[in-house]
């Protein structure tokens, strides 16, 4: 298994931004420290070239993100302060997503200790999102001919509306959103197939309704599922609003996972949205996704 990390790409941000960057550096720790992957399984992404970006946005959006003349109002609806390195994080991230994606196609299983992007449209960014990296691993794959149907499932607490916003228009693109319905953001972009969650919505419930919804997606017979794993969630989680525990996450993730593999249909990982307060309650729980795929895998 080939499992990508990116945060050795530092962002800086203000002091007391609610962003908690630093979850990417504790996760990939935690991973090593506790032996759920071995050094060996941890790959530093390549840089994708514009044009590889350029399938999923515009090029004007990129080269003004590429050289710092981006709309203030864009930044403002990133909520991240533009710098150089976090254009060079962004496109690691969409690197690290697209080396997951091949490696779930050789062998069934990839991840990436970041992405999840899924607020960026084409031609601007979102909600802690500069460039969409569902979006762009599909485009990509699709063009190349490694793939020919894509499924995305997004259980992220916010719905996925840059997804799609860019891919809901294309037949060979099935998005499965399964989302807080009074969350973030609040104009929503319909998916597929969207299932909207009440505050305070717990295990039991929402592991109900994922078993219910879940057929469809494999019923359409995609070639590669793109796993929107956040664990935003949990009940810790301060941007959450739902109430689901750490063991009611691993079961997702189980549930997910083992049609995956059971179905033999590749799945690729992408990080998603974790706020906790204290962080290690979302670094425990992102660690608790891989706990599951090495059980399966």
């Amino acid at each position: 298994m080939k499992v990508y990390y990116s945060d050795h790409y530092t962002v800086p941000l203000p002091e007391g931004h609610k962003f908690p960057m630093e979850k990417y550096r504790l996760l990939r720790e935690k991973l090593l420290a506790d032996g759920i992957l071995k050094p060996g399984e941890l790959y530093e992404p390549e840089l994708p070239p514009r044009d590889v970006i350029t399938l999923a946005h515009s090029g004007e959006y990129y080269d003004s993100f590429a050289n710092g003349t981006i709309d203030p109002k864009i930044i403002r609806r990133i909520g991240l302060p533009w710098s150089k390195e976090l254009f060079y994080r962004s496109l690691a991230s969409v690197g690290g997503a697209i080396g997951s994606a091949q490696s779930a196609i050789e062998c069934g299983i990839g991840g990436n200790l970041a992405g999840g992007t899924h607020h960026a449209f084409r031609d601007y960014g979102e909600g802690f999102c500069v460039f969409n990296d569902f979006a762009v691993v599909i485009l990509h794959l699709i063009k190349c001919g490694m793939i020919h149907r894509a499924a995305i499932i997004d259980l992220d607490v916010h719905q996925g509306n840059g997804n799609s916003g860019i891919l809901g228009s294309n037949p060979d693109v099935f998005i499965f959103s399964m989302h807080g319905a009074k969350n973030y953001p609040f104009a929503k972009v319909p998916s597929t197939i969207d299932v909207e969650l009440a505050d305070g919505t717990g295990d039991e419930e929402y592991l109900s309704l994922l078993k219910k919804n879940l057929p469809a997606i494999f019923e359409w017979k995609p070639d590669i599922i793109l796993y929107q794993a956040g664990v935003d969630p949990l009940s810790s989680d301060s941007l959450g609003r739902l109430s689901l525990t750490p063991a009611g996450l691993m079961e997702r993730d189980r549930l997910v996972l083992g049609e995956c593999k059971s179905r033999g249909v590749p799945v690729s990982l992408g990080l998603g949205g974790g706020y906790s307060n204290p962080i290690s309650h979302t670094v425990d729980a992102y660690a608790g996704t891989y706990r599951v795929v090495k059980r399966l895998y």
